[in-house]
């Protein structure tokens, strides 16, 4: 049952109803962060659920009267703490919005709101024979909405991209409750700005979006799958480097460390060699002779690295198993003690130095850190493992992260490929831009936000705001 504590509270309560705002302490504070859980994160006065549009409209108009931060929340799948809860704000949970509106085979494009879970869009429009391609490592829980707001990426996206490579239109709800509606239906379309993409990987710093036009793919063919495992991180660069040069595309390509190897081989007796330094899956979705081609080219790029060890199947069964590993790393590596997740993008040319200047910050901090990322992109996720209890390892590992962007940044990278900068990496998104970006930054935000009412201290500090931290 609500509480309502305040006049704000009160005013939600008649606008959206009671069974849409939650003001129990012992309830709200299951939303209080997400994935990321040493973020920071506060207590929110409120929690509201809306179920259409106008409902959110409602909650930003009041908010936007009595001067409350509202932090908008998809399923909670975030790695960075964006949508980590402010003390005292509105917390806007966006999952009961979560119908697919609209599937048009002949446009292919789909109509979705922001709660529609990732794998239930893929599945809404697979009787289509269409395909949504991003697939975020928990694309079977997380939202679209959440996708939007951190322009999530996944394993495909070496040939398909990322988020906001399928946005074609977006309906989003201003911080004084106007809705703009942005983008279009059309293939081809270049008038005016691409506001649609401003509000892609905004975080909910710039709005709330409540509906998204998203274009669709022919579903992809049976993939023909590859798994190669190597004693060097060298070998493993030098693959990487002559898939882009000789122009292979496959649908996906990813790498696991050793650590990540032998964590997931504890956790599923997968018979995994422990003994290589690094492991490559990859797979092609072109169907028939060109996917057993561009298979087979690869593989033979393997060979000539040096492999110590080439496997190629048809088989989607046994291909689904080879990817069940790369997608358990995460859960194999929580064994191991927290996690601390980093998302370092690199070029692809400088894949094999991150690896080894990863297992360098390793030993320096003695701590177990496990490199596992999406080659093909040069996407890289160092996961970091330590017992918080332990205000040492804690201090390390936090050490250790910091560590792994400025690698990140030496190499030419950036702070984050698609887990977003959240509240972990403000000072650090600072340092990455620069201070002529930073200005354009705080303008945008506040000409769209000019209270700073939009999960504020997340991605960056208002001017005037101190210091950034963590770089």
């Amino acid at each position: 049952m609500t509480t309502v504590t305040t006049a704000w509270a009160a005013e939600l309560v008649d606008a959206l109803g009671d069974d849409s705002v939650l003001t129990d302490p012992d309830v709200t504070a299951s939303y209080a962060r997400d994935q990321a859980m040493l973020a920071e994160a506060g207590t929110p006065a409120a929690v509201v659920l809306p179920r259409r549009t106008a409902d959110v409209v409602a909650v930003m108009q009041i908010a936007s009267r009595h001067g409350i931060p509202v932090v908008p929340r998809g399923a909670g799948s975030g790695l960075a703490g964006s949508s980590n809860a402010v003390d005292g704000a509105i917390t806007l949970v966006m999952t009961r919005m979560d119908a697919v509106l609209e599937v048009s085979p002949a446009d292919r494009l789909a109509v979705v709101q922001p709660g529609v879970v990732n794998k239930a869009l893929r599945d809404a429009v697979a009787g289509s024979g269409l395909f949504y391609p991003p697939d975020p490592s928990s694309y079977d829980w997380c939202t679209i909405g959440g996708n939007l707001s951190t322009n999530s990426g996944g394993l495909c996206c070496v040939k398909y991209g990322v988020t906001t490579d399928y946005v074609l239109g977006l309906e989003v709800v201003l911080a004084d409750g106007r809705v703009l509606r942005t983008g279009r239906r059309t293939v081809k379309g270049v008038a005016g700005y691409d506001l649609a993409r401003l509000f892609v990987g905004s975080e909910g710093t710039l709005g709330v979006i409540t509906e998204a036009t998203l274009a669709l793919r022919p579903a992809p063919q049976r993939p023909v799958t590859l798994v190669a495992t190597f004693a060097t991180t060298a070998q493993t660069g030098e693959v990487v480097e002559r898939v882009v040069t000789t122009g292979l595309v496959p649908s996906l390509l990813e790498v696991m460390d050793n650590t990540c190897i032998c964590a997931v081989d504890d956790l599923l007796r997968a018979d995994l060699d422990r003994g290589a330094h690094a492991l490559l899956v990859a797979q092609s979705d072109s169907g028939g002779e060109a996917a057993a081609r561009e298979i087979e080219a690869l593989a033979q790029l393997c060979r000539e690295a040096g492999a110590d060890l080439v496997h190629t199947t048809d088989d989607p069964a046994e291909g689904d198993l080879l990817l069940a590993a790369r997608r358990m790393v995460l859960p194999a590596l929580e064994q191991l003690g927290s996690t601390l997740i980093d998302d370092v993008a690199v070029p692809r040319s400088r894949i094999a130095a991150f690896l080894d200047g990863c297992d360098a910050i390793a030993v320096t901090r003695d701590l177990t850190i496990g490199v596992v990322g999406h080659a093909g992109d040069g996407n890289m996720h160092p996961t970091i493992c330590f017992d918080p209890a332990d205000a040492d390892q804690r201090d390390r590992a936090f050490a250790a992260f910091d560590d792994i962007l400025e690698l990140g940044l030496s190499l030419g990278g950036t702070i984050t490929g698609e887990h977003g900068v959240g509240n972990l990496k403000v000072g650090w998104l600072e340092r990455e831009i620069g201070p002529v970006s930073l200005d354009v930054h705080r303008s945008i935000k506040t000409a769209l936000d000019p209270a700073g009412l939009l999960n504020p201290g997340k991605v960056l500090r208002r001017a005037g705001d101190g210091a950034p931290d963590r770089a």
